[in-house]
Formats: structure tokens, C-alpha cells, sequence
């Protein structure tokens, strides 16, 4: 944790908690398409983690590849919360599933989840899908955010679908405009089409982003291309990245995605010191924005 940012209460606003089997197919995924996760650590160890280090409170987020799993999941977490309060629990749902309305009402209410994970990638869904009609209208209703993994990155070819089709800034422009009530997280700043994704703020008050692996200046790029060229392309995505967030502060989260993460935990954090914001940009970056979207009052 860097030392100028210690006098804030960090709320990561991304961070992955899932029963240990499951989290163990995901690494392994991750081994064999993505990148080495650096940090192998179960849900409460992932927890305990990062509140050691300094961070204040940790949204705790999964999701459903396959029918049936939702319920369990949201149990799983709100059990996680009980036990610690610090962790905020989030709810999912494997859209047009039978009886998703009932399953996020069931979380949302009862468990007390504060939130709704969908991953477009994984779920095979467009954010204007009519199936997610339900994930928005329960979202509206009581009162938490989507956090909808919308943007075009990574975009890898061992999805079960063409992510770049399906996540487009006009796909997730018309989500918006058809659920105007309905407040939308979308992580990683939008991917690779994060300008068009931040030129939708000003339109879209419920819209916001988060920073997960954007400001970290790694992405997975060609393997093929020499160190040179990978460090250029990072660097280019890293001052895209970091010019949106100097525009839009109050409408960002902080968020990491740990523990699938290939490098340090505060990588972006330390990025975030070095952007040099004034302190009520970097105090709504790194916590007021979550603490308002997640109704953290603690």
C-alpha cells in the first residue's frame, strides 16, 4: 500500500470470492487461457488478505456459468459476510435461468446482498439482452448496482462466444437506455473501447466504471511481439486509462480483481498515487464512490 494513500478508506469494489472447487476451475482456466494467477487464495483467505493491508471494506464478487449454481453462490457469500462485516456481499444469477427473478429477490433481500454480478464473457450474454430484463428490474427495485462485466477485454478466443461482438458500447448504451433507474457498474474501465464506454457518463448519471487491471499497465497482448512493443502497448493503454480517470473521479471505483491477478496486489494503487489527484478526487476513487453505490455506512 503506498503511504500517501493510507489515510483513505479503500473499498476495493472488485474482488472475486467463490466455494473452493469452483475457484479452483477458474485458476485452472485461467493456467491454461489467461495468465498465472499470482495469488492462490480461497475466499476468506482473499479477505483476510487485503483488509491486513490496509484496505477498508471488499466487495465480494462471483458469478454462474451453468444453470442451478446462483442460489448456492449467493448463500455462500452472505455466509462470508456474516462472518466478516467488512466483506460486502453480491449477488449472481445465470441470466434467463428459470426463477431468476425469485433468485435475486431471494439475495437481495433475505441474504442481504448488495449488488449483482453478470459476466458477459462467461454467461454469453450482450448487455441488452432481454434476458437480463430481470437482473435490471430486480437491481432497480432494491436499490443495487450492476456490475456488469460489459467492456471487449480480455477478449479471449476459449469463451464459448465472440465477446467483441457482444459487448459493444452500443449494445450497453441501448441496456442503458431501456433501464434508466438501474445503476451500472462496468469493470475495466470498459476494455478497449473505453472512450466510447466514458463518452456514455455524461448521458447516463447511473453509469459508473471501475479501474480493475486498467491502470496496472498490463494486459495480456500478443506473446508473439518483442518486450518493446508489448511495454509501448501497455504504457498507450495505461494513459488512455488514466486520462478517463482524471475526468470522471466521482463516477470510478477502485476495484482489482484479486486474487486472478498475475502481479502485486496494489499495483494500481500505486499507479493511482502516481496520478497525482487532488484529495477529494482520490477520497471518491478509492472509497466514496463504493461506500455510496454499496451502502457501506460502517
Amino acid at each position: 500500500m503506498p503511504a500517501a494513500l493510507a489515510r483513505f478508506a479503500i473499498v476495493d469494489a472488485h474482488t472475486h470470492v467463490f466455494p473452493p472447487r469452483l475457484f479452483e476451475a477458474v485458476w485452472r482456466w485461467f493456467d491454461r487461457y489467461g495468465w498465472r494467477i499470482r495469488y492462490r487464495l480461497h475466499a476468506r483467505e482473499c479477505v483476510e488478505f487485503l483488509l491486513a493491508r490496509g484496505v477498508a471494506h471488499v466487495a465480494a464478487l462471483h458469478y454462474a456459468h451453468v444453470p442451478g449454481l446462483a442460489a448456492s453462490l449467493n448463500r455462500f457469500v452472505a455466509d462470508l459476510s456474516r462472518d466478516q462485516p467488512r466483506v460486502v456481499p453480491c449477488a449472481t444469477v445465470l441470466p434467463g435461468e428459470e426463477g431468476a427473478r425469485a433468485i435475486l429477490d431471494e439475495a437481495l433481500g433475505r441474504l442481504g446482498c448488495r449488488g449483482v454480478k453478470i459476466h458477459c464473457h462467461v454467461q454469453c450474454v450482450a448487455p441488452d439482452d432481454a434476458r437480463l430484463r430481470d437482473v435490471y428490474d430486480a437491481a432497480a427495485a432494491h436499490g443495487v448496482p450492476v456490475i456488469i462485466h460489459a467492456g471487449d477485454a480480455p477478449a479471449s478466443p476459449h469463451y464459448r462466444c465472440d465477446v467483441k461482438a457482444l459487448c459493444t458500447p452500443e449494445a450497453l448504451a441501448r441496456a442503458l437506455a431501456r433501464h434508466p433507474r438501474t445503476t451500472v457498474v462496468v469493470p475495466h474501465l470498459g476494455a478497449e473501447r473505453m472512450e466510447e464506454i466514458a463518452a456514455l457518463l455524461p448521458r447516463h448519471e447511473n453509469l459508473h466504471l471501475d479501474t480493475t487491471m486498467a491502470l496496472a499497465r498490463y494486459f495480456p497482448v500478443d506473446a508473439a511481439l518483442r518486450t518493446t512493443d508489448q511495454q509501448r502497448i501497455a504504457t498507450a493503454w495505461f494513459e488512455r486509462a488514466a486520462a478517463i480517470v482524471r475526468a470522471w473521479p466521482e463516477r470510478i471505483l477502485y476495484g482489482t480483481d484479486f486474487p486472478n491477478i498475475p502481479y502485486e496486489w496494489d499495483r494500481e494503487l500505486r499507479s493511482i498515487a502516481a496520478l497525482d489527484l487532488p484529495d477529494s478526487a482520490l477520497a471518491a476513487l478509492l472509497g466514496g464512490n463504493a461506500r455510496r453505490l454499496f451502502r457501506i455506512e460502517s
